[in-house]
């Protein structure tokens, strides 16, 4: 008998070197696979610590509520959780807030400049969201002083906190724009619409559960009144769509969390700039014409299990069958 031996097969044998080989190539793929996952959620978790510590600062330094308002509560909580815990997943929204900055002008005793604030999750490594406000700004002189004050961050904040900085900009700075003459900047009130980025959104939101018949009726007149459209498909889970301008679909998110659920988040959030923002640019990127509510073959002793099959086929015409993966973990078909 020779030492070349076949399988029953009758493949040949495959050498225990090879073999030992391609377990150590696997094992090195899942150990930078798991490597770089471990490495992503410390750079979170290190971005949500600073958050955290900004936000902290700027309570200690102005803790009047006209000075300084988180509008978020839920969120910061959220933020909170995931830096305590090590299992916990991403927060599912922004930290928003306002601060509000009094400054002197010569026309006027005292102006307020509200700036609206949200920082993204990977906040300092990327800009925070600030709009400037008042109502002695011109459209055309607010467009020029938060567009300025972007270009000031950017250039001297990169990667760094930057809250307070922008704080003292913007009390510095703000008032000269109130009398700003702009009859000879470029940039016409046409111009000036084009020129804001406006933010279209769809929110993936997942539910252990939705069978409450007001809660169910609150989806739908929020989004109606809203300007959303998408679907909620009741049952458990539960799964709700919704799309249209960023500040409407946050503002339906924000209600929504409120109520008692045993667990609700956002699967999965798209958002798309808009150059100009008008009406048939925000109709040329919905999926979905209004927001209905779909029930696909109820079935289970409640009658509240859906076919997921067909929920399956129902993103696959609209377009958006990749979602399907993200909610259950498992390819549809």
């Amino acid at each position: 008998m020779t030492d070349s031996r076949r399988s029953q097969s009758g493949a040949p044998p495959v050498p225990a070197e090879a073999t030992a080989a391609a377990r150590r190539r696997s094992e090195s793929r899942t150990g930078r696979r798991v490597a770089a996952a471990g490495t992503t959620k410390m750079a979170n978790q290190e971005a949500a610590e600073i958050q955290i510590s900004e936000l902290d600062l700027l309570s200690s330094m102005f803790p009047y509520e006209e000075e300084f308002a988180i509008t978020d509560q839920l969120a910061l909580a959220e933020l909170k959780h995931y830096v305590e815990n090590e299992s916990a997943e991403m927060p599912s929204s922004k930290v928003q807030f306002i601060l509000n900055v009094k400054t002197e002008v010569p026309s006027a005793s005292t102006v307020e400049f509200s700036m609206a604030c949200a920082l993204p999750f990977k906040y300092p490594t990327i800009l925070p969201e600030i709009t400037v406000r008042s109502s002695l700004l011109s459209r055309s002189q607010q467009i020029l002083l938060n567009s300025d004050l972007k270009t000031y961050l950017m250039q001297n904040f990169s990667g760094e906190p930057c809250m307070l900085s922008a704080r003292e900009w913007v009390k510095d700075h703000a008032a000269a724009y109130i009398d700003k003459d702009l009859s000879s900047f470029s940039m016409t009130s046409s111009d000036a619409t084009q020129s804001e980025v406006t933010m279209f959104t769809r929110l993936w939101i997942y539910s252990h559960h939705i069978y409450n018949k007001q809660k169910r009726k609150n989806i739908i007149d929020w989004a109606k009144e809203l300007s959303l459209s998408g679907f909620c498909m009741p049952g458990k889970p539960g799964v709700v769509c919704v799309e249209g301008l960023q500040s409407s679909c946050e503002e339906f998110w924000s209600r929504i969390r409120r109520l008692t659920w045993k667990r609700i988040l956002i699967r999965h959030r798209e958002d798309v700039s808009l150059e100009g923002g008008g009406h048939a640019e925000i109709q040329k990127q919905r999926k979905f014409s209004t927001l209905e509510e779909k029930c696909f073959d109820a079935h289970g002793a409640r009658g509240n299990h859906m076919d997921l099959g067909q929920l399956y086929h129902f993103l696959e015409e609209k377009g958006c069958a990749d979602i399907f993966q993200m909610y259950f973990g498992v390819e549809g078909h």
